[in-house]
């Protein structure tokens, strides 16, 4: 018998990645990634960055033909579809389904000022109440910039979209969305339940540039012919999942429920955990948006329908380990580093590190505190105590975050990751399950996998995500260690009241 396989792409900014996932084992038979080393960013001016999102079509075609090859599969043999994409991206599209202008992607900073404005002039309460966050730098903000400092542009958008929305797209050429695609970019309204109009009456957008709303879950569109000549798929292939990076990295590890976290420490770090009633930070120092498996409800009112995904991200995270790799232990691998930082003491001695020197930090209020060493006596620290710190210190910055989640209600338990960046390092995990007192589950899988099971519950090849999600392989659980817990608990004290001096 042909085996039949459920494809996931992950659209990200550094590289596209293609998954094949067989649908009788859940077993992963073949993945790609394109370019082989990180696609460029245009950057024009100081903080912007866009990409062309012709080229992450081209890439996932790459990665497409490479896994096909690989496992010796057709088009045929392709189940369903599903998607992960970079987040908070705006690609603008005229009535002929043609780009505009490149994709202003998440990371470009241009459009604070407009965030901010709108925030200012409708208020906190009515846009924290209605939108769960600030306008902030995302999607209706970076559009209110093209608005104004493009207006030639601005006039030719029939649609807006998501990245993932544009692949998804180019795959079927229906122009659609999800309401967890539009909460991260601002345009869905918690309190009503409905496009957010006053957000787009406030910039001057008409609600026809909205896409239409297709459920996360569930036969969204289809592989055109067109599409299916140019990529070798069959026509009529359904794509039945599309999410964000971060609450498709929280799917990927099997996180849907309340009190359910997904962690990762890449270049920077994300704790995402599920709330299951409508709420917000009312300082905005995490975010909140849709999770995949969310459905409206009345806001304030708590449903097995509800299911927010709050957003921690610290951006000073494995860039200050690679920081601390690069000029401190450059004689050593990452694994000889992690040993060395294992022989200073938890605390690492009274040196502390705030490791926030990437930027201004939303955790923070968006201050910018940049990153400082403290502590250091010349007469007994060593390198050791740097690296220790080091890691200490995004542990702490985690904790800190998660502090703020817990104010909203959350019950954090059990903490979710891939193996992979930090969490390669025992002694980043035994920092971060002894100073937040939960335990740790590491597996193997990754955002292109989750997009593809994903799709496996869309298409409903799997009931639920617990069939889908029943082969996921744990690889390692981090217990909280008891007979150090006041060790950590007083080390994470010091550093707070360090963060607090600076503040």
């Amino acid at each position: 018998m042909e085996s039949r396989y459920l494809l996931g792409f992950d659209i990200g900014s550094s590289s596209v990645k293609a998954s094949l996932v067989n649908v009788e084992t859940g077993v992963c038979v073949a993945s790609a990634f394109y370019p082989e080393h990180e696609a460029p960013i245009i950057a024009e001016k100081a903080g912007w960055a866009e990409q062309e999102p012709q080229m992450w079509w081209d890439n996932a075609k790459l990665a497409l033909n490479k896994i096909m090859v690989e496992a010796g599969a057709t088009g045929d043999d392709i189940a369903a579809i599903g998607i992960s994409y970079q987040m908070h991206g705006l690609v603008c599209v005229d009535q002929h389904q043609q780009v505009l202008r490149p994709s202003i992607i998440w990371c470009d900073s241009r459009a604070v000022p407009y965030g901010e404005r709108a925030f200012r002039d409708l208020g906190a309460e009515q846009c924290l109440s209605h939108l769960l966050n600030s306008p902030g730098n995302f999607t209706a903000a970076k559009l209110a910039w093209v608005k104004e400092n493009e207006p030639e542009v601005f006039s030719k958008i029939y649609k807006v979209m998501l990245p993932g929305d544009y692949i998804a797209m180019r795959l079927s050429g229906e122009v659609n969305t999800t309401v967890s695609g539009l909460s991260e970019g601002m345009f869905w309204d918690f309190k009503e339940n409905r496009v957010a109009d006053f957000l787009l009456n406030y910039y001057g957008f008409d609600s026809s540039l909205m896409a239409d709303i297709v459920p996360t879950f569930g036969i969204q569109c289809a592989v055109s012919a067109e599409a299916a000549a140019e990529l070798g798929l069959k026509a009529g292939t359904p794509i039945s999942y599309r999410g964000g990076d971060q609450p498709n990295n929280a799917l990927s590890l099997n996180v849907f429920n309340p009190g359910e976290i997904a962690a990762t420490a890449g270049t920077s770090g994300v704790v995402y955990g599920v709330l299951g009633e409508v709420g917000y930070d009312p300082k905005s120092r995490v975010n909140t948006f849709a999770h995949v498996n969310h459905h409206s409800v009345v806001a304030g009112s708590a449903s097995d329908a509800t299911r927010l995904g709050v957003l921690l991200c610290i951006n000073g995270t494995g860039i200050l380990n690679a920081w601390m790799h690069r000029n401190v232990t450059f004689d050593m691998d990452y694994a000889e580093m992690n040993t060395l930082a294992a022989q200073a003491p938890i605390g690492s001695d009274g040196v502390c590190i705030l490791p926030f020197g990437n930027g201004a930090e939303r955790v923070l209020e968006n201050k910018e505190l940049g990153c400082s060493i403290h502590g250091v006596n010349f007469n007994k620290h060593n390198r050791s105590h740097l690296v220790r710190a080091a890691q200490e210190g995004i542990v702490f910055s985690f904790c800190y975050g998660m502090e703020v989640m817990q104010q909203m209600g959350m019950d954090i338990r059990t903490i979710h990751a891939g193996r992979a960046n930090m969490f390669l390092s025992p002694l980043f995990r035994d920092t971060l399950a002894g100073v937040s007192g939960a335990t740790i589950e590491l597996y193997d899988t990754d955002g292109s996998v989750g997009a593809a099971k994903g799709a496996g519950i869309g298409a409903g090849i799997y009931k639920d995500n617990k069939e889908a999600f029943a082969t996921l392989k744990k690889l390692a659980v981090i217990e909280p260690d008891a007979n150090n817990r006041e060790a950590y608990r007083a080390a994470y004290a010091n550093w707070k009241q360090l963060l607090a001096n600076k503040s």
